[in-house]
C-alpha cells in the first residue's frame, strides 16, 4: 500500500529536500533512573543537540525522534531535523516496558521511511539507540520476544541498525538476547561523551554517500 503524502511532509520536504538520516533515541525513564542518572541523561541530550547543530549539513539531514519508556511508552519527540530539535526534560518513574517501546520504535521507523518514499526523499539506514539501566519489567514476555525477533530480521535485511547501551545496574545478559549487536556498558554516568559520540557518528553518516559503509569512532565512553 502506497503512503499518501501528508501536507506537513510536502511543505517540510520542499523546504529541505536533503536525504534524511533518522535516529530514534529509545530512553528508559523507569523509577531506577531517578536522581543523578536522569539528570545526566537530560544534560546529555542538550550536548547531543548542541553538537549536531554545529554541522550545517548534519543539522538538516539527521532526524531525531525520542521514545521514553516506563509504565507508559510515549513519543516525547516525533521525527524532526536536528536544527529544529529541542531536547525535552525527562523525569523517571514506574517499571520498564521495554518490549512495547522497541516495537513502537520499529513501527515508527517503518512509517517514517514510507513518508520519505511518498515524498521522493532519499534516506540512510535508520538507527535506534536504546539506553536502559534495567531489563524488561511489568509487561508480557512475548512482547520482548517479538521485539528481539523483529530486531534480528531488520538488522539482517539492513532495514535498521539497533544499538543497546546499559547504564549502571542494567542486565547486560538480557540485553544480549534482545540486540543483534553486542550491547555496551556505559562507564559511570558518562552520557555527555556518549551523546558526543552519537552526534559525531550521525554526522559522519550524514556526510557519506547513501550506500557507504561508515567506520564509526570507537566508543571510549563504554565497555563491552
Amino acid at each position: 500500500m502506497t503512503e499518501t503524502p501528508r501536507i506537513e511532509d510536502i511543505v517540510e520536504f520542499a523546504e529541505n529536500p536533503e536525504p534524511r538520516c533518522p535516529c530514534v533515541l529509545l530512553l528508559d525513564t523507569s523509577g531506577s533512573m531517578q536522581g543523578p542518572p536522569i539528570d545526566a541523561l537530560n544534560e546529555g541530550l542538550i550536548t547531543f543537540k548542541n553538537d549536531l547543530v554545529k554541522d550545517p549539513l548534519a543539522s538538516r539531514r539527521v532526524e531525531v525522534a525520542i521514545i521514553t519508556f516506563d509504565n507508559i511508552v510515549s513519543v516525547a519527540q516525533d521525527f524532526i531535523t536536528a536544527d529544529k530539535f529541542e531536547p525535552p526534560i525527562l523525569t523517571a518513574q514506574g517499571q520498564t516496558f521495554m518490549g512495547t517501546a522497541i516495537n513502537m520504535a520499529l513501527d515508527m521507523v517503518k512509517s517514517r521511511k514510507a513518508h520519505y518514499r511518498a515524498n521522493g526523499i532519499a534516506y540512510y539506514r535508520p538507527w535506534i539507540f536504546m539506553i536502559t539501566d534495567g531489563e524488561p519489567q511489568g509487561e508480557p514476555t512475548d512482547l520482548i520476544e517479538q521485539a528481539a525477533r523483529r530486531i534480528a530480521e531488520d538488522e539482517a535485511s539492513k532495514r535498521v541498525a539497533f544499538f543497546a547501551v546499559g547504564v549502571e545496574e542494567a542486565n547486560m545478559e538480557k540485553l544480549q538476547t534482545i540486540s543483534t549487536r553486542t550491547p555496551v556498558k556505559l562507564i559511570g554516568l558518562n552520557f555527555t561523551d556518549m551523546f558526543l559520540w552519537l552526534s559525531r557518528s550521525t554526522q559522519a553518516v550524514s556526510h557519506s554517500k547513501l550506500d557507504d559503509q561508515v567506520a564509526l569512532p570507537p566508543p571510549g565512553w563504554a565497555s563491552v
